[in-house]
């Protein structure tokens, strides 16, 4: 069985666990937000947590007015693999780290070489 949390209760252990991370992690993320949805778009419980954006090594021109940066964390399949509150607070830190390391330039198999994928 897993874990049942209301979209509000959901988005306060987000914003729990973005508290928690080093400020020099989050110091740097400029014209970013952080949002809860359900579900992918495709309905799917396989991705966790989504960076849509221009990351940071990428950026040319980003001048004043563009739309902000968004990191996605997927409720739903983010409670499918949690057994427990812990293990929840557990996934959505990797995750919110996963996706904050995007918006830095850093990839997959970067993040896999440091533990973090």
């Amino acid at each position: 069985m897993s874990l049942e949390l209301s979209p509000e209760e959901f988005e306060e252990i987000v914003a729990d666990e973005l508290d928690e991370l080093p400020e020099e992690m989050v110091e740097g993320l400029d014209n970013v937000v952080f949002v809860t949805e359900d579900r992918p778009e495709d309905g799917s419980l396989d991705l966790l947590g989504l960076y849509d954006g221009v990351a940071l090594t990428e950026r040319g021109q980003y001048g004043f007015g563009e739309l902000p940066d968004r990191i996605v964390l997927y409720r739903e399949p983010l409670l499918a693999i949690a057994a427990d509150l812990d293990e929840l607070r557990d996934e959505i830190h990797v995750t919110l780290v996963h996706e904050i390391a995007h918006f830095y330039g850093i990839d997959d198999d970067q993040l896999h070489e440091l533990g973090w994928a």
